[in-house]
């Protein structure tokens, strides 16, 4: 079925006002510089006039602003900062059109849709891994998937479902609105810009066709054992009971993807025995101990219980630890001259949303750790206040108990949740 009349539920004023209500507030603007305060100002005639250019075709879309933020591996991510405008009917355009597409995504896509987190997924590889009868795993990644996004094959996939002309244009006026970086207007003929509230949405519809529907149709029909896939964005586990249907499926999804213009990263693309008899297999021919692989910020390795069972343990990538602590150290730098009860605060809540986000079963000792060393970098940057500065490790810890709150497991046992959601 192709939906035929969507536009005048975009361009309805209470949705294009739901849709500004739910923007971050604090976000920073973009080419057109109105923040959220100063659009509310004037709210009702503001959306009134958005709504009507929408209605007879005079909206137009400006250039994201470019910002690039440090990746974990050290690399620069660039995102476009969208105007306030192009944010709202972006955001009123992607409640539409998750009302069709929610329908027809499948099970195991669980990245920016509604009601799924990064713990869904993790708690559904975890699963597989521990039930299935696993034996290897393939942890695919994408080379530079928002910008090799074919935008002819984006527009195919859409009008697949959505027959209104001009809900389609309105997605091409923000591929084609381009980005301004040092203040020139650039246009590329691929990808789609990150950092909008439409580009993870259009991101799940092209995986969705190029990707989860082949790989679904795949493994019932070509796989001879259990398959089981894992997708969060353009990252994605496949876990496979054989080895021969894991090299098959690589091969194929590499012809899939260059059909469509993606490419698999030749390195970071892995292929790893991994599992319940991969510990035991491993060492029968003296390979040492199974590969781990990393996935949404946690290294999964093949370990045991005390009862000596199979377990899958999950531990803070090295790299996102590393990263969050030189964060701290530097900010804290900035905040040299503060006082001790800001500091304090500021320092708990970076320590509590870790933990709420890593806190996960089996992963106490890292969480713990970061503690630690944010408390010690604390230390070293009041010494560093002034050369008379005396603070001892005793009268620190009495800071730390204070402000710090001490890192424990948030989240239950993926056997636990999974069930109860799924």
């Amino acid at each position: 079925m192709r939906f035929k009349t969507l536009m005048h539920y975009v361009y309805a004023p209470e949705t294009l006002e739901d849709a500004f209500l739910r923007l971050k507030r604090e976000a920073a603007p973009g080419v057109d510089g109105v923040t959220w305060g100063q659009y509310r100002e004037d709210l009702e005639h503001n959306i009134g006039d958005l709504s009507e250019r929408l209605k007879r075709g005079a909206y137009r879309a400006k250039p994201s602003r470019r910002r690039c933020i440090p990746k974990a591996d050290g690399r620069q991510r660039p995102l476009g900062i969208a105007s306030l405008e192009d944010k709202i009917v972006q955001r009123a355009t992607v409640e539409v059109l998750n009302a069709i597409y929610e329908v027809d995504f499948q099970g195991f896509s669980y990245g920016f849709r509604p009601e799924r987190s990064p713990h869904n997924a993790l708690d559904a590889l975890y699963v597989g891994l521990m039930r299935k009868q696993v034996n290897w795993v393939l942890d695919l990644d994408v080379v530079g998937f928002f910008d090799a996004i074919s935008r002819e094959w984006l527009t195919k996939f859409i009008e697949h479902r959505i027959a209104d002309k001009r809900v389609v244009r309105l997605i091409w006026k923000w591929l084609n609105a381009g980005v301004l970086e040092d203040g020139v207007r650039k246009r590329g003929e691929t990808g789609t810009p990150q950092g909008g509230s439409a580009s993870p949405l259009l991101a799940n519809v092209y995986l969705h066709y190029v990707f989860d529907l082949w790989a679904h149709h795949w493994r019932k029909t070509q796989a001879h054992g259990d398959v089981i896939a894992v997708r969060f964005a353009d990252d994605a586990v496949m876990r496979f009971q054989s080895k021969s249907d894991a090299e098959r499926f690589l091969a194929q999804l590499g012809e899939r993807f260059a059909k469509f213009g993606l490419e698999l990263h030749p390195t970071k693309t892995r292929l790893i025995e991994f599992g319940r008899y991969a510990l035991e297999h491993r060492r029968r021919s003296g390979r040492g101990r199974p590969e781990t692989f990393d996935f949404l910020g946690f290294t999964h390795i093949c370990g045991k219980t005390r009862g000596g069972r199979f377990t899958v343990v999950r531990q803070t990538m090295r790299k996102r630890l590393q990263a969050k602590l030189n964060a701290v150290k530097a900010e804290l730098r900035r905040r040299w001259h503060d006082p001790i009860p800001e500091v304090g605060r500021w320092l708990g809540s970076v320590v509590r949303g870790h933990a709420r986000y890593y806190g996960v079963p089996m992963n106490s000792r890292a969480i713990t750790l970061l503690r630690y060393r944010i408390g010690w970098l604390w230390l070293r940057a009041l010494r560093r206040r002034s050369q008379k500065d005396r603070t001892t490790w005793e009268r620190m810890q009495r800071h730390i108990d204070r402000w710090l709150p001490k890192a424990r497991v948030c989240h239950p046992y993926p056997l636990v949740r999974f069930g109860v959601v799924t």
